[in-house]
C-alpha cells in the first residue's frame, strides 16, 4: 500500500491522529498533509509503502474510528484523472426523486419498495423496475416534479465543492443517472456538470402519462457514458472515476480507473476500490489536489 486517504465531514487534526495509532502506524515516520475534508498518509522514506502493524481489516477500524479509510496504491496515486461520472439519486441528491414525486398520489410506499429492491440487486431489470414504478405515476400533474425540486431536494454534503474543483481542474464532469431528466437538467445548471444523460419522463396535458420516452439508461447506458466520454477527451478508462450507491452503478463502477462507494449498498460497498460512508463528496476531490508522492 503506497498511501492511506482518511476522510470525514469536518475532519479534526484530533481524529487523524487517532486513526493513525488505531491502523498501528508510527506517527514519527509518517507525512501527513491535510486537503480540506480528507488527509493522505505516506511514508517519510521515498518509495516506501506504508505497513499496517494492526491485524485488523480497514473496515473494521473505519467503523470503530467513524472515518473512512481508503488504499492508494502506486498507479492509482499517479494517475491523471480526466472524467468524474456520478449517479444522481441518492448520490449527488439525499433523495430519490421517483419516490418523493410517487408520494403526491398516494404510492410512495409501493414505489420505495420496488427502488429499494432494485438498489440492492434483488430486482435484476433495472429497466423493468422502472417502467413499473413509472407506471405508477400516471395522472401526476408537471407541478409536482417542480415541488420536489423545490421542496425536498437537498444535495450531498460535498458536492458543491467536488464539482467547482474538478471545473477548476478541468475534469470532465458527467451526471449519469436512472433517474429523470427534470432534475438532471436543473442540477446541470446548479452544479456545472460537463454532461448529463438520464430518462424522459412522457408529459401529455401537463400530466405524466406513466411511461418514459427513448432508451432507458440502466446499468450499461450508464457504463457505456463512462466509456464514451473517455473517447470523447482520448483519454483510458483508467483515468475516470465513478461514483455510484446501488446496483445500477455497478457496471460503470467497474469500467472506471477508480470506483468510489457513496454511503452506498453493502453489495456496492464490497466492490467499489473506495468506500465513502462518513464523509462528504468532497472526500473524492482530494486524489486530483494531491500532495505529490
Amino acid at each position: 500500500m503506497h498511501a492511506l486517504f482518511i476522510s470525514k465531514q469536518n475532519l479534526t487534526h484530533n481524529e487523524i491522529t487517532t486513526t493513525i495509532h488505531a491502523c498501528g502506524l508510527n506517527a514519527s515516520e509518517l507525512k501527513v498533509q491535510q486537503l480540506g475534508n480528507a488527509a493522505c498518509i505516506t511514508s517519510k522514506s521515498p518509495n516506501q509503502n506504508l505497513v499496517l502493524l494492526d491485524t485488523k481489516p480497514l473496515k473494521i477500524i473505519s467503523q470503530e474510528c467513524q472515518i473512512d479509510i481508503n488504499p492508494i496504491d502506486v498507479s492509482l496515486a499517479n494517475t491523471n484523472f480526466k472524467v468524474l461520472a456520478m449517479d444522481m439519486d441518492s448520490t449527488v441528491i439525499t433523495i430519490e426523486c421517483i419516490d418523493e414525486i410517487a408520494d403526491y398520489c398516494g404510492c410512495k410506499a409501493e414505489v420505495a419498495a420496488i427502488t429499494e429492491a432494485t438498489m440492492r440487486g434483488e430486482i435484476q431489470s433495472f429497466s423493468e423496475s422502472l417502467i413499473k414504478r413509472v407506471a405508477l405515476l400516471k395522472g401526476i400533474p408537471i407541478e409536482a416534479l417542480q415541488a420536489v425540486y423545490d421542496e425536498r431536494l437537498k444535495l450531498s454534503p460535498g458536492v458543491e465543492s467536488l464539482l467547482q474543483s474538478a471545473n477548476l481542474h478541468n475534469i470532465h464532469s458527467v451526471l449519469v443517472s436512472g433517474g429523470f431528466t427534470f432534475f438532471t437538467e436543473k442540477l446541470k445548471s446548479r452544479l456545472g456538470f460537463s454532461e448529463t444523460r438520464a430518462n424522459t419522463l412522457e408529459i401529455e396535458n401537463n400530466q405524466l402519462t406513466g411511461r418514459v420516452t427513448g432508451h432507458i439508461i440502466d446499468a450499461q447506458a450508464k457504463a457505456d457514458t463512462v466509456l464514451n466520454a473517455c473517447q470523447m477527451l482520448n483519454c483510458q478508462p483508467s483515468q475516470a472515476i465513478t461514483v455510484g450507491d446501488g446496483a445500477n452503478d455497478l457496471l460503470m463502477m467497474s469500467a472506471a480507473g477508480l470506483s468510489v462507494a457513496y454511503k452506498a449498498k453493502p453489495s456496492v460497498q464490497a466492490k467499489a476500490q473506495w468506500v465513502l460512508n462518513y464523509s462528504g463528496l468532497d472526500a473524492i476531490q482530494a486524489i486530483w489536489e494531491k500532495p505529490s508522492f
